[in-house]
Formats: structure tokens, sequence, C-alpha cells
């Protein structure tokens, strides 16, 4: 006979077998509003007593009408369309379903989504670092593995899915908290030396993409906010610039899109050379609204203009650069010259200032001990 406990606590009961086991009511059907029963099996009273225990504080914290109706694939599908969607700037869409599709669906996908473990997310995070790239024409000549940062990238989004997983209680724990995840690599930041900097300049006005690399240089822009610059944005009377849109590439499309952070819209005051530079450029792009057109009048792919650089780089015989490390130059020279680490932030459009310095603290660091050899050659001076 069964042994009954308080309402809310099951009902105990020696099976034929000699086990026990341990019967509750989990929830009720939506529809038909009859109990959902379930039950735990055990050696000894004690340890199915325990074991039942357990199993209705899960209840308790689960809603089990959708309990096991999610694998991993499914859940992160719709984690993306109703949540991700609505959250995350529309030009990382993009970055997020390729992450998904690529990385975290065909291998973890299939798993039901209460019982996917921290174990399992180790493994995945362990296989990307190893042979996590995509087969691509472009990434043959690259590592198999995921860079540490992508991989950590992933995990950020598997956790905010599994955040709000148990938030709409369809598990009970995070598998993603307490993951071991890989350090990031430090890699040396590259710029243009000075020395490089006229050749570069030279092969560009060759080239005919004078004015765009001028004013890259010139200004830090990120690729995206300088392809997205209108004549409505720029004041050559006054020499300024205002920043207030990027062009990016969303589902295969260029479009323009906002900006990364509330820092980065901004307004930059421009030097005579380059407001001359952008005047010569006003002469050359006739009625197009843009700033720096593609030939059909709109904007710039931004994947063409890093096509473009590394054509000119190859032809001035320098070493390959990402067009970001042009911005990286700005700033590099910008310190190295005496601005105070404040306002070059501001014309990066950092959300601090304290991002800037970690981001350039050897040139930073630089500085200081110019400082101090010349302190040391002052106070020398006067013994």
């Amino acid at each position: 006979m069964a042994k009954r406990r308080a309402n809310g606590e099951g009902n105990l009961r020696k099976r034929k077998d000699g086990r026990w086991e341990g019967r509750y009511t989990a929830g009720h059907d939506p529809e038909t509003g009859k109990p959902i029963y379930k039950n735990v099996l055990g050696r000894t009273q004690a340890e199915t007593k325990t074991k039942l225990k357990a199993a209705i504080e899960e209840a308790r914290s689960l809603d089990i009408t959708r309990v096991g109706k999610y694998t991993v694939g499914v859940w992160m599908d719709e984690w993306f369309e109703n949540y991700a969607k609505v959250k995350v700037r529309p030009s990382s869409h993009q970055t997020y379903r390729g992450y998904i599709d690529n990385h975290i669906k065909p291998n973890i996908g299939k798993a039901p989504l209460e019982k996917l473990t921290s174990l399992e997310l180790q493994k995945l995070y362990k296989k990307l670092l190893t042979g996590g790239r995509v087969e691509r024409v472009e990434s043959k000549h690259q590592a198999k593995g995921l860079s540490p940062k992508t991989v950590r990238n992933i995990h950020q989004i598997i956790a905010s899915a599994m955040k709000l997983a148990k938030e709409q209680r369809l598990i009970t724990t995070d598998p993603t908290e307490g993951c071991a995840l890989p350090k990031l690599e430090h890699k040396e930041m590259k710029t243009l030396p000075v020395e490089q900097l006229a050749s570069f300049l030279r092969e560009a006005k060759d080239s005919g993409v004078f004015e765009m690399y001028y004013v890259e240089l010139a200004t830090g822009l990120r690729r995206g906010e300088l392809l997205g610059l209108k004549w409505e944005d720029i004041d050559l009377e006054h020499g300024s610039l205002r920043v207030k849109r990027q062009i990016a590439r969303i589902d295969g499309e260029i479009v323009e899109a906002p900006l990364k952070t509330k820092n980065a819209y901004r307004t930059l005051p421009l030097a005579e050379d380059t407001v001359a530079v952008l005047q010569q450029q006003r002469k050359k792009t006739g009625g197009s609204p843009w700033v720096f057109p593609s030939p059909t009048g709109g904007p710039i792919s931004p994947d063409s203009v890093l096509h473009m650089l590394h054509r000119v780089l190859k032809r001035a015989g320098l070493p390959r650069v990402r067009f970001h490390d042009l911005r990286h130059t700005f700033a590099t020279l910008a310190l190295q010259n005496g601005v105070d680490i404040k306002t070059v932030s501001g014309m990066l459009g950092h959300f601090s200032a304290g991002f800037t310095l970690d981001t350039y603290a050897h040139v930073t660091t630089a500085a200081q001990k110019e400082a101090a050899r010349t302190m040391e050659k002052v106070l020398t001076s006067v013994l």
C-alpha cells in the first residue's frame, strides 16, 4: 500500500520487485486540466524520499507543459527570432545567424534543451578551437580552428539563450555557468609607420582612392562610418564632420545601419588640409549624396574597400594590414604627438577613455618612459 505523504510531497510505495517508487504531480495538462504524474525509483525508502523531494522542487521551477518540447537547435532559433532580433543591432543579425547555423546547431542542435550540460558545452568549445572553421574558398589558407574570441562570442550567444530558457522555466540550471572559456589572444597591433605613409598615399593617389584613405587617416573613422558619410554631414566652411550612420552588409545587402553605440554619434573637427582634400572629392562625386560613392552612385561595399586597400598596399610594396589598422594608425600617431587620451577616445567614438587607454597602452607606456627620460635630463641639469 502506498505511503501517503503531506499534500504536495507525493506518495511513496514499495514495489513487488523490491524497489521503492515515489509518485508526484508534476503539473496539469493545459488542454484537459488533468494532472501530469511523474515518478522516481530507488533501492531504499530513504534514497527514494530524497529523489522525490528533489523531483518535486524541480517540477515547481519548470513549466512542465513545455519542458521536453525543445531541442537546443529549436530553442536557439526561437531565441534568435523573438529575442536577439529585437535587442541586437541589425548589422549583427547575420553574424548571430551564422554562429547558430554553422557551429551550434550542427554540433548540439539535436540535444534536448533541458538535458544540455556544461560538459557538452566544454566539448563543443574544444572542438571549435581545433577544427570549427567552415570550409570556404577564402578560408583555405587559414587555421582550421576558430579563434578564442569567436568561441567566446558563441558562448555568449548560448548563454543569452540559456538565460531566457531559465526565465521561461524550461530549464532549472544554466549549463553555461561555470564553463571554462579560452583565453583571448593578445595580438600585436599593426599600424602603418610614419615612414610608410608617403608610399601608401602616393600609391593611393595613383589608384584614384587618395581622398578616401587620407580622410580615414585624418579622422580614424570605422570603415562603416567612413562609407556612411554624406555631404550633408560635412561642413566645409567651418571644418567639421558629423558621424551619423554606418554602411553594413546585412543578409547580402548593402544598407544604412545605426552606429555601434551612442558614443559613436559624434562631431569631429577637420584640419585645413583635410577640408581641401574633401573639396577635391566633392568635385569627383557629381550629384551623389555620398562622400565616397560607388561607380553606380550608391554607397560602396565594405568588402570592396578592403580589397582596394590590399591592392594599394601590394602595389606600394607594403605589408598587408586591415582597414581597422588605419584607425589604429590615426590613434597611435595622435597619442605619440601629444594628444591626450580623453580627446583621442572621443574622436574614436569609444564608450570610455579607459577602453582607449587599455587598447593603446603600449603607446602611453612609451610616452611615460619618454616623460621619465625628459625629467631625468631636467633634474640632472640642475645638480
